[in-house]
């Protein structure tokens, strides 16, 4: 993973400064805002053995995170018309249900907040009338905030505390600009689809009773306005 990140930034860098000159020429503006409305669509699946004291209790049961719609701030850099970096912000809340031998509890895990602090590097196809579709690669951290039990497992197993790993991961993206004829605004769809884990550890009373592990794995689709300058 750190040599992917390695290579998809040297060469972002490379073909960047070398056109840079280019892009001045041509007028366009080297930052471009993106405020999109965002639907993130997580798995959540259990791929890895659960260990722990209450490991028995997930047997036969699998979990699944909840989908949600969220605003999205993105900033992008112009290196040349062609080469971009991109990065964006946002939070996205969920919470985790059970199906199978958990399925009585609903709900595990109440809410958690996710940062999918993502950069990608993108190429852009120039020259079409009207549109520029492009498609990125970049490193994905994801950050897993204010994680909660839900009321029905801590009333039936005790557990009180639950913690989810953060985690690097990968994401691919591929997306489609519409500027506005003479305009700095414009339109853009974007689909991200992430390649991440994360593990999940339930404790009771400050001691780790069950570890579980999960593949999050979202579709992230986004819609909305562009400005560049």
């Amino acid at each position: 993973m750190r040599k992917l990140m390695t290579t998809v930034a040297a060469a972002a860098v490379a073909l960047g400064f070398a056109g840079a000159a280019q892009a001045a020429e041509k007028g366009e503006g080297k930052i471009q805002v993106k405020l999109l409305a965002t639907g993130v669509l997580p798995d959540g699946a259990i791929t890895g053995t659960p260990t722990g004291a209450a490991a028995g209790a997930v047997v036969g049961s699998q979990t699944t995170l909840n989908n949600n719609v969220v605003p999205t701030l993105a900033v992008e850099y112009f290196f040349t018309p062609n080469i971009s970096v991109e990065t964006i912000c946002c939070f996205t809340g969920h919470h985790v249900s059970a199906t199978g031998a958990l399925a009585p509890l609903g709900s595990i895990v109440d809410h958690v907040l996710v940062l999918p602090a993502t950069l990608t590097a993108k190429y852009h196809l120039t020259g079409l009338p009207l549109v520029k579709p492009y498609v990125g690669v970049g490193p994905a951290w994801f950050f897993y905030i204010d994680e909660r039990p839900s009321a029905s497992l801590t009333t039936a197993t005790g557990i009180d505390k639950v913690h989810m790993s953060n985690r690097v991961g990968l994401a691919l993206q591929v997306g489609l600009d519409v500027p506005l004829p003479n305009s700095p605004f414009g339109i853009s769809f974007d689909a991200k689809k992430y390649f991440v884990k994360t593990t999940a550890h339930f404790s009771v009373a400050g001691t780790e009773v069950l570890a579980t592990e999960h593949k999050v794995d979202p579709w992230v689709v986004s819609g909305g306005v562009t400005y560049r300058f």
